[in-house]
């Protein structure tokens, strides 16, 4: 992984923390699940920052079920969410977990990945997310350790058994989901899952409904992802964070114009000759009021943008 992508990631946690990270396990005693569709179940995230006590709880997460088998999409910030989400999948099904799939590399999707290497399955991620993995297993043992389970150690950070460079098909038993792969986006390796046999698009974060967007991978590349994605037929979406489902492409169009506005008025003062200081203070203040945590991402997003856009 080069060391930009890394320094991202750090960016990415410490930024939105206000520069300090606060690792937990603490989490409600309930844990919600939701069947949003036939054999499909999703845990909904909390908005809340890093800061919070529950900020390892904060990723839409959850499972499909097969005739045979049960896939889980990401496993939350901790250990403590993996093990409450597989207490969870035990109340509805006994079938065996074949895989774990980790849409992308952010802490909040992959740390409860260790609640699961008992049950061994395959893990399952971007092709990108082995590397990356491997070059972050450092800093989230250091940076998350009370989130790691007892007696943390690098083998409790799980990367992917099993890598997608463009597109697979899993088959769980009368049931064909596919993942694809894409270039750098909301990250530099993101994943989505389609469930064909209820057109459930499973878009993590990709896509993210009233909380802010967070860009850590590319900005003309997450929009051209999100082009391709709205033209792919489906009936709903699952979001990485907001509710739990939403009809599709429908659910795009509040991250798509924020994306584009942050593309076009990045651009317009960057011709004006202004400065990264002063667009940060400018540029989509407009956007307040339409955010959840706006003021934990928004600066970011628009120092990102500057040094994606400044030489193009």
């Amino acid at each position: 992984m080069r060391a930009a992508t890394f320094i991202n990631i750090v960016f990415y946690l410490l930024s939105a923390s206000g520069g300090h990270l606060h690792a937990t396990e603490k989490h409600d005693k309930t844990f919600s699940l939701t069947e949003v569709s036939a054999g499909i179940y999703v845990h909904q995230g909390k908005h809340v920052g890093l800061e919070h006590d529950h900020s390892d709880d904060i990723a839409n997460i959850g499972f499909i079920v097969g005739g045979q088998c049960i896939a889980v999409i990401d496993t939350g910030g901790s250990v403590a969410i993996g093990r409450a989400l597989q207490k969870a999948m035990r109340s509805v099904s006994s079938l065996p977990i074949c895989y774990v799939i980790n849409t992308h590399i952010h802490f909040d999707h992959v740390l409860g990945n260790a609640a699961f290497r008992a049950a061994e399955p395959v893990f399952v991620g971007h092709e990108n997310l082995a590397l990356e993995m491997a070059h972050n297993r450092a800093f989230f043992l250091s940076e998350f350790r009370a989130n790691l389970g007892e007696n943390p150690s690098a083998a409790s950070i799980i990367g992917p058994d099993l890598t997608v460079a463009n597109t697979l098909e899993l088959d769980l038993g009368n049931r064909i989901i596919t993942l694809r792969a894409y270039p750098p986006s909301h990250s530099h390796t993101d994943l989505s899952v389609y469930d064909h046999n209820t057109a459930t698009l499973w878009l993590s974060d990709l896509l993210f409904v009233d909380r802010i967007p967070a860009l850590d991978g590319s900005l003309k590349g997450w929009l051209e992802t999100l082009d391709l994605l709205t033209a792919q037929p489906a009936r709903r979406v699952i979001p990485g964070h907001g509710p739990v489902s939403l009809p599709w492409p429908d659910a795009a169009d509040a991250q798509d114009t924020y994306l584009r506005m942050l593309l076009a008025r990045t651009r317009e003062e960057i011709a004006k000759g202004a400065f990264m200081e002063d667009i940060i203070e400018t540029v989509g203040n407009t956007e307040k009021t339409q955010w959840l945590l706006h003021e934990e991402n928004h600066r970011r997003n628009v120092t990102r943008a500057f040094t994606e856009l400044e030489w193009e």
